[in-house]
């Protein structure tokens, strides 16, 4: 490799890295001041750089919580998808996606707490039509994997899937406002404990 394309690429990995920096502390802003509030200025301070330096990489805030989310939903969505491929039982892909999603709150909290909190604001441009498609995605999964556990029997069929669906959503994604990479439990413990006490419930004696 030539000294000059050797330089190129250390500097584009370095660009990368300071990019990976930056979004994580724009993620870290966004998710506790909100995004509305929060000001290219504000994302430059965190990051510890000055606001004129931080255009080098992004053109604006929203492209900055645009990629935020898009990294995180497309990771998501890539775990998901492995799970439902994997021909699993009802129960067995209950259990899978509950601990996908423990691992997306793990790697990425605060690009939950954005897409939780500010969705429907966003939601209002085109460029993040995605999100609404995502949830409605999101809806349908679940409910395909209840529906196909009361058709197997394994699953209560006296329980609304449709409330079934909402419990086990905000049961497992509201676990973003308090849950800590360094606490007590690790990710992969909270969800099997989350699944045995959702399961008590809906499995069928």
């Amino acid at each position: 490799m030539s000294p000059r394309r050797r330089d190129s690429e250390s500097a584009a990995a370095a660009r990368a890295e300071r990019r990976a920096e930056l979004l994580g502390a724009a993620a870290k802003v966004f998710a506790s001041r909100g995004y509305a509030a929060t000001t290219v200025r504000e994302v430059a301070d965190a990051a510890g750089m000055l606001g004129g330096s931080l255009y080098y990489h992004f053109d604006s805030k929203e492209s900055m919580v645009d990629e935020i989310l898009s990294t995180f939903l497309t990771d998501m969505w890539a775990a998901y998808d492995r799970v439902l491929a994997s021909d699993l039982s009802a129960r067995e892909t209950f259990q899978a996606l509950v601990a996908e999603s423990f691992r997306c709150i793990d790697r990425y909290r605060e690009a939950v707490v954005i897409y939780q909190n500010e969705s429907k604001l966003l939601g209002e441009s085109p460029r993040f039509a995605y999100l609404a498609e995502s949830q409605r995605r999101f809806r349908e999964m679940w409910l395909s994997v209840l529906d196909r556990g009361v058709m197997d029997g394994v699953f209560r069929a006296d329980l609304d899937t449709g409330l079934l669906y909402r419990f086990v959503r905000d049961t497992v994604w509201v676990a973003a406002s308090w849950y800590r990479s360094d606490g007590r439990l690790p990710a992969g413990e909270i969800a099997r404990q989350y699944v045995a006490m959702v399961l008590e419930g809906i499995l069928k004696d």
